[in-house]
């Protein structure tokens, strides 16, 4: 077995300070690489830390989130509740009553990871009803619900800060109308009159509150005479990137 031969130790009170001023770098060098190295973790900690609040927070993917955490059931609701009188049925003066009744919450801002538009027509003996502004918004409150509308123009806003779906019977009982396979409001089938729900041009069997929202759906929903030849939207018009 081989072995390193002995370092020979300087003579001398110079060779000696020279000795031990070496010794002294030495032991620097590796004082400032540990500082560095400390540093560096310290850094990467906080750099995985504040990635992790952001996320949680929502101010980074929350797609992952599911809906219930902020109040949105997994399936939405295929009924509505609601008025059963004639039109015109204006917006609800308690929005925030209905968006509950509908089983939604009420956000302090519009949501941006399920953000599509969807648009309602109803038609009654042949005449446009108006869809009111400001359905699922409570001005007063400064709340608004995932599903909502601005204007008079029929557009249903869905801006939600999860991925959900959402349905007709949501939006219904949101507007506070109730909505069945046979009527609409106080509006019946029978004795004469019909009532036909219709999605982009295609008629639906069943309850139309079940209907669920797709991007630049055409929701149709019309009631009239017996064999009256109403003309049925199958599209809408929608502005350039909306």
């Amino acid at each position: 077995m081989s072995h390193e031969p002995a370092k020979k130790v300087p003579k001398g009170p110079r060779a000696r300070a020279a000795a031990m001023r070496a010794q002294a770098a030495r032991e620097e060098r590796r004082r400032r690489v540990l500082i560095m190295l400390a540093v560096s973790v310290v850094v990467l900690a906080v750099v995985v830390g504040i990635t992790l609040a952001v996320v949680s927070s929502g101010g980074g993917p929350s797609r992952n989130q599911p809906p219930a955490e902020v109040g949105i059931p997994s399936t939405p609701m295929k009924t509505a509740s609601g008025r059963t009188t004639p039109p015109p049925w204006d917006a609800p003066g308690d929005p925030s009553v209905r968006v509950k009744a509908a089983g939604l919450p009420m956000l302090g801002a519009e949501g941006n990871v399920e953000h599509i538009h969807a648009h309602l027509d109803v038609l009654v003996n042949g005449k446009p009803v108006s869809v009111p502004a400001d359905i699922g918004i409570d001005q007063q409150a400064q709340k608004i619900s995932p599903l909502h509308t601005h204007d008079t123009n029929g557009v249903i806003h869905i801006e939600s800060p999860v991925k959900a779906t959402f349905s007709l019977g949501q939006f219904m009982t949101e507007w506070n109308v109730a909505l069945t396979r046979n009527s609409i409001g106080g509006l019946k089938a029978g004795g004469g009159k019909e009532f036909h729900a219709y999605v982009n041009g295609k008629e639906i069997p069943g309850n139309p509150a079940a209907v669920e929202f797709k991007a630049h759906d055409e929701i149709a929903l019309v009631y009239g005479p017996a064999g009256q030849k109403a003309k049925v939207p199958s599209s809408y018009n929608w502005p350039k990137g909306e």
